[in-house]
This record gives structure tokens, C-alpha cells and sequence, in this order.
């Protein structure tokens, strides 16, 4: 079993598949984790993430190890992983990584939960269940916000505001995998939805008839 779920940045679908997967006795992947491993590579190296050979390079070097590293998760890193994905190159280097995970997931688990941008649509087209989380931006951009203020970090509204635009943009105009619901997904608007309703919303969707489909 293959469970496809996308979404933009801070819409929940991180939250969701973890707790997905742990319900299902799943493997979890968060491939976002794979290009912010690679923007990251090309940040420490004195790179620019737009740029296509410094890029392709971090992709060809990359190790699981590095899926690891707490730093992952800083806007700046997320920032940097939105420009190597729009690369050609880039996504083509990991598309395998990602196939081979949800083919072949680890521990002989019996399914795989992989969440990103173009899971359902490009990743794993014949994924059995599909989902798309969603929220309004201003929404979105507000979680962010305390999600940083709690880790310490000094950032205004704004600049989250901001900064979650310009990679909608990117993600959803990209030439190469677009960010977009597949016509089948399953879409979940979690403006209103606490984390809770968010995973019991999923939850019934998947054990109904859909999944036997």
C-alpha cells in the first residue's frame, strides 16, 4: 500500500503522514527532507541553490545520514530547497531514492506514507490512496510563525508571509512536477481543521471504499 500525500509548505501534511504512518504501521518518508538535505549541501559549499551544477552535484553526493541533520528544518534551508527542486536535474537524481522507498519499504513494513509535492502526480502515480492538504496562505503563514517563535528563532509575520508566497510560486510554476492536487486526490483543507480532525478527515477516507478501489 502506497499512500500519496501533497500539499504546500505548512499545510499540515508533515503532521498528517507521521501520525498516518504510525497509525498504519507504515514506513514514512518526508521527501521534502531530500531537497532540503541537497539546499542545504550547496549552501555550505558557497553555492547558489538556482544554480543547476552546484545543485546536481549535492543531489549525486547525497547520503541518508544527511536526512538527519536538525538544521534541516530552518526557513532558510526550505528556501534553498524550493530552488533545487525546480531543477530538472535535481529531481531526476532523487526520483529513484523515492520510488525505491515506496516499492520496497524498509523493515518489510507492509506500506509506505510519503508526503511532498508531487507524490501523487509524479513520485508514485499509482499510489492506491491519494491526498492533498491544503490551507489558506495567511493561515499557513501564521503556524509558521509560532512554529519558529517557540524554537526561539527572532522573524516577524511578514517575512513568513512572505517568504511561504514566493515558494508557492515557485513550487506551483515550476516547469518540472508542479505543486497540484491529482484529479483523484482526496483534497483536505485544514483552514479550519485542527491536527486531530485533520488525521480522523484522512483516516475515514482511507478506510472507506476508496481504498479498495
Amino acid at each position: 500500500m502506497i499512500i500519496a500525500v501533497d500539499g504546500p509548505a505548512a499545510s499540515g501534511k508533515g503532521t498528517l503522514s507521521k501520525r498516518l504512518a504510525r497509525h498504519l504501521g507504515y514506513a514514512h518518508l518526508d521527501t521534502g527532507k531530500i531537497y532540503r538535505a541537497v539546499g542545504q549541501q550547496v549552501l555550505l559549499s558557497g553555492g547558489d541553490p538556482s544554480d543547476p551544477i552546484a545543485a546536481t552535484r549535492a543531489a549525486r553526493s547525497l547520503t541518508p545520514d544527511a536526512l538527519e541533520n536538525p538544521a534541516l528544518t530552518t526557513d532558510t534551508v526550505a528556501a534553498a530547497a524550493s530552488k533545487v527542486a525546480a531543477i530538472d536535474a535535481v529531481r531526476a537524481q532523487l526520483l529513484t531514492f523515492q520510488q525505491d522507498f515506496a516499492a520496497n519499504p524498509p523493515n518489510g513494513l507492509a506500506g509506505a506514507v510519503l508526503d511532498g509535492r508531487d507524490i501523487g502526480t509524479v513520485v508514485c502515480p499509482d499510489a492506491k490512496i491519494k491526498l492533498f492538504v491544503d490551507a489558506n496562505v495567511e493561515i499557513r503563514a501564521e503556524r509558521r510563525y509560532k512554529e519558529l517563535l517557540d524554537r526561539g528563532e527572532e522573524i516577524i509575520y511578514s517575512r513568513v508571509l512572505q517568504d511561504l508566497q514566493d515558494r508557492d510560486d515557485r513550487d506551483k510554476n515550476r516547469k518540472v512536477a508542479p505543486l497540484r492536487a491529482a484529479p483523484e486526490a482526496f483534497v483536505l483543507d485544514t483552514s479550519v481543521l485542527n491536527a486531530e480532525d485533520a488525521f480522523r478527515a484522512a483516516l475515514a477516507f482511507i478506510e472507506s471504499d476508496h481504498s479498495d478501489k
